[in-house]
């Protein structure tokens, strides 16, 4: 099942009503769920077909934050020692890209997750007001990041599945970076 990616832990967070958790069940159960606000969080053992044929799949434990401000002092626990990080973002709202682009440099600073791989997801893409992948980065000042965190900016729609997997895929391959540049600075 995957093999070096058997225990790979993936954090999912943003802000609430960004689809964090409809992410999760497209990307478990490949098909629309409809879903409630998260209390808490949500964790499920995920099976993803990874860049290449399917057999080059990967599984990994996704776990789904709350995203509610008074839930947010959970972020920092469960996304200690994450293999990767998936902060996804609701390209409609546009009022709210300035708390979501705190939250994720908070995030992306603090000490436990200094050069952990991250995916931004750009949800909502198929919604008629939705702000493009560059307006995005741009918002979210993905620029100042990525100096220290290795990143991917993925436009998606949770509800169809758009651009979901591939930007996991490019998640996987962060953290296999990531992993090979470990070991060789180990020897």
């Amino acid at each position: 099942m995957g093999g070096t990616f058997s225990s790979l832990h993936v954090v999912m967070l943003g802000l609430d009503s960004a689809g964090k958790t409809t992410v999760l069940y497209r990307l478990k159960f490949h098909e629309f769920v409809n879903t409630v606000p998260t209390i808490g969080f949500n964790a499920e053992r995920v099976r993803l077909a990874g860049p290449g044929a399917p057999s080059r799949g990967f599984s990994c434990h996704l776990w789904d934050v709350g995203g509610q401000e008074k839930l947010r002092p959970l972020w920092r626990p469960y996304s200690r020692r994450a293999d990767g990080l998936v902060y996804v973002v609701d390209s409609v709202d546009a009022e709210r890209l300035e708390e979501a682009r705190a939250e994720l440099h908070r995030v992306a600073r603090s000490p436990e997750n200094q050069g952990t791989p991250m995916l931004v997801i750009a949800n909502k893409q198929d919604l008629p007001r939705a702000l493009d992948a560059e307006e995005i980065r741009a918002r979210l000042q993905l620029e100042q990041l990525e100096a220290s965190t290795p990143l991917h900016l993925q436009p998606a729609c949770a509800i169809t599945g758009e651009g979901l997997e591939e930007g996991m895929g490019r998640l996987q391959q962060l953290i296999l970076k990531r992993r090979r540049r470990r070991r060789s600075q180990k020897c």
